[in-house]
């Protein structure tokens, strides 16, 4: 180790401490310096601390976050979540790999420029395949286009961000509200605004340019609104940074005479050189009365998402305007902490998140424990397909802190901790800042408006492990140790972090409670099913015409749903199922739409509530692959702590392989089942208890589809092992599917029929997508 290395491991000593609680966030700052964890520092490290090499080893191997051998100059994490899966992001990785020339076992190219790096989940589901390379992200990737994403990115990432002018102009009569969520990132939003600051200041405009949070409709970003005194708002979908000038000076006009003549000018000089007609900006304008708007929002009731689309995320004052801080204002001058969890216990409040437990109930049971207590929001949200607390976190965290708050008021807890994945780096980013900004504003710290209540919060990153969305396993990993969940009871509200009662509830119940206490339990009760009350957040995604972040009043059915919200599937498709709670959660098949969304009813169906991911799969996905894929999921997730899901679940992942490579015999189904059953009854925690419901869902519904696999033919044509692409005589030679082949698979002969390489051929399909005479066909 260098001089400079030595230093940098000591300050992170002195930051975060010598004992055990503080290795998992020592490794993380490691990681993020050397891009893998050098092992002179983790000797050093041991050397200088009450770790020991054992705590190092255990938990350095235990989470994905973390690698041991140098990495590529930059990182390409390709998604692997549910919605990423169905579009092909295994065929986006082995282009990517081709291109690249990685070399099998490996993941880093000869040149060590890049390395590529499988991960569950990036969050932005309505965008799949999502590719993300460093902090850039690419929605939307295929086969085809990631050569010319490679490009991009290399041209771009050595130059620095253009600074937007900020001029001065008249006083704002209104503002330009641009959505800047990670998915709005994805399709350019960045740019968008940009282009309109510089719109603004150029023009003099008097208009306000305001980042706000996600509205919930992903399939139109980058989305841009127009918010006038006296006026209805204008709102413009799919923007790009070309447009922005003329949409900012049809709601505004220049400012000053020398303003005005320069933007005539400026656009006249454009039409000239350009040689161009203007683009319409009625194509990107919407109305709330169209049936595309008015379909998707109608039907949507905004509790956790109140506000959504309207304000910025970072502004502590605007929330304070919208009524933020209320509800704890109450809770610590009105009511007391038995009241709260009173008025909790009788709004029918059930977590979100898990297997929905009264939250009443839990907070009760944490507030009459002994001696010191904890909070913890869990923000890991785990679940390839799933983005609600990410969308939450990155758009509310002010409403987050508040949610928190109310609850360690309750409970008498004076710590609370946000373990949030590393995944997530703006909601990090957005929460860590409204953390810092409360503590300046007295809203956090010591006697909090000026009264008996203290409370300090902060965050800890995940090291990436899908098990640590479990209590037990999430606490472990709070205290520096691997993430396996341990036998319960004790609960954690008896026995939680450092044997503390400690209360554990995810982002969006916290987003809830602030609504809860200023509109009554009562108000709340009243929404949903006699056992569901309130609303359920959900990241509707998959084969979907409309995509996004939704919310919806519990018992709302899943037809209403994909059909009404989600504008059912894409042209010429049918719809065959929808996988909903994740991993742990199950495929419901077309005629279960009318099963309605509530904690019992989809567990009757076999499925579960889960997080809220919700993905819609049509007639083109194979529903044994699909079972194939969370099975694989959450046998790598599986902690290896018991018998039944470490060797259950890799016994039931070998059958449906063999399912999928034609390798399968009839017994073979009757053993899955049996196997399914076994893990489900015999695991310890809920990951291997619920790991079967894809396969016993799939089985249920889909048992034609096992039986066909296992007569060799995948009738979705998914499976590669049991197709094959040729081209028939139908070909006219126009070399379109040469040109487009990402792999070379095809040589091109003008006016000749085309041959696929077999060898090459990666089963990708984008010679079948870009015939024009339909002379690609699958066999």
């Amino acid at each position: 180790m260098t001089e400079s290395d030595v230093k940098y491991v000591n300050d992170l000593i002195v930051r975060h401490g010598r004992q055990r609680e503080a290795l998992i966030p020592i490794l993380q700052e490691l990681q993020d310096r050397y891009r893998y964890l050098p092992s002179a520092a983790m000797e050093y490290l041991v050397e200088q601390t009450e770790i020991t090499a054992a705590d190092v080893a255990g938990v350095s191997t235990f989470y994905k976050r973390f690698r041991h051998q140098e990495a590529g100059r930059h990182t390409i994490a390709v998604c692997h979540g549910t919605a990423c899966h169905i579009k092909g992001a295994g065929l986006v990785t082995e282009a990517l790999r081709k291109i690249l020339g990685i070399a099998d076992g490996s993941d880093t190219d000869p040149q060590g420029l890049f390395t590529l790096d499988k991960v569950s989940c990036l969050g932005c589901c309505t965008l799949a395949p999502v590719v993300k390379i460093d902090d850039v992200i690419y929605g939307h990737q295929s086969p085809e286009t990631v050569a010319a994403m490679l490009g991009d990115f290399l041209s771009q990432a050595d130059q620095p961000a253009p600074s937007p002018r900020r001029g001065k102009g008249a006083a704002p009569r209104g503002e330009v509200r641009i959505g800047m969520g990670s998915c709005c990132q994805a399709r350019g939003s960045a740019k968008v605004l940009a282009a309109v600051e510089d719109a603004v200041a150029g023009s003099g405009a008097a208009a306000a340019v305001k980042r706000v949070g996600c509205v919930g409709m992903c399939h139109q970003t980058p989305l841009l609104e127009i918010v006038r005194q006296g006026k209805p708002a204008a709102l413009y979908a799919c923007v790009q940074p070309e447009d922005a000038a003329a949409i900012v000076l049809r709601h505004f006009a220049p400012h000053g005479a020398a303003n005005r003549l320069r933007t005539a000018a400026t656009a006249m000089l454009d039409r000239l050189l350009t040689d161009e007609a203007a683009r319409p900006l009625t194509r990107y304008s919407l109305n709330a009365r169209d049936a595309q708007v008015s379909d998707f929002l109608g039907p949507q009731m905004h509790l956790a998402t109140e506000h959504g689309g309207q304000v910025d995320p970072l502004d502590l004052d605007e929330y304070l305007s919208t009524g933020g801080f209320d509800a704890l204002k109450r809770c610590l001058g009105q009511l007391s902490p038995a009241q709260i969890v009173d008025t909790i216990a009788r709004s029918g409040l059930r977590g979100r998140g898990g297997a929905g437990f009264p939250t009443g109930r839990k907070w009760a049971a944490v507030a009459s424990g002994d001696g010191p207590r904890y909070l913890v929001c869990n923000c890991d949200e785990g679940d390839p397909g799933a983005f609600m607390d990410r969308m939450l976190l990155e758009s509310s965290p002010y409403r987050i802190i508040e949610g928190a708050m109310i609850a360690a008021r309750a409970v008498g807890a004076a710590e609370g901790i946000f373990y949030i994945r590393h995944e997530y780096p703006l909601a990090v980013m957005r929460l860590s800042h409204a953390i810092d900004t409360c503590r300046r504003r007295g809203l956090l710290g010591k006697n909090i408006f000026a009264g008996d209540f203290s409370l300090d919060l902060r965050i800890v990153e995940g090291g990436g492990a899908f098990v640590c969305g479990e209590e037990t396993a999430l606490i472990a990993s709070l205290e520096g140790r691997r993430g396996m969940p341990r036998l319960r009871p004790p609960y954690p509200s008896r026995q939680g972090l450092h044997g503390r009662p400690t209360l554990v509830n995810n982002v969006e119940t916290m987003a809830l409670v602030p609504w809860i206490i200023r509109n009554g339990a009562e108000a709340f009760a009243a929404i949903g099913t006699d056992a569901s009350k309130g609303t359920k957040v959900f990241a509707l995604a998959g084969k979907v015409a409309r995509g996004g972040l939704i919310e919806v009043p519990m018992g709302a059915t899943i037809g209403q749903i994909v059909n009404e919200i989600g504008g059912g599937v894409l042209p010429g498709r049918t719809l065959k199922a929808v996988q909903i709670g994740g991993p742990s959660g199950g495929c419901l098949p077309a005629e279960h739409l009318d099963t309605p969304i509530d904690f019992e009813a989809l567990t009757h169906a076999g499925a579960i509530m889960g997080s809220g991911g919700l993905v819609v799969l049509d007639d083109e996905d194979c529903m044994v692959d699909i079972a194939r894929f969370f099975l694989d999921f959450t046998q790598h997730e599986s902690c290896g702590k018991c018998t039944f899901c470490r060797v259950g679940t890799r016994a039931m992942l070998d059958i449906l392989e063999g399912l999928c490579q034609g390798r399968a015999v009839a017994a073979d189904l009757a053993r899955l089942e049996e196997l399914a059953h076994q893990v489900k009854a015999g695991s310890l925690c809920a990951l291997g208890g619920t790991a079967p419901n894809p396969v016993l869902t799939t089985l249920r519904y889909f048992r034609h589809e096992y039986e066909a696999h296992v007569a060799g033919r995948c009738p979705a044509g998914v499976c590669k092992a049991l197709i094959a692409y040729a081209i028939n005589d139908k070909c006219i030679g126009c070399t379109r599917c040469a040109q487009h082949c990402p792999v070379g698979a095809i040589e091109a002969h003008p006016y000749r029929r085309h041959e696929i390489d077999k060898q090459k051929c990666i089963r990708c399909g984008t010679c079948k997508g870009v015939c024009p005479v339909g002379a690609v066909e699958i066999r």
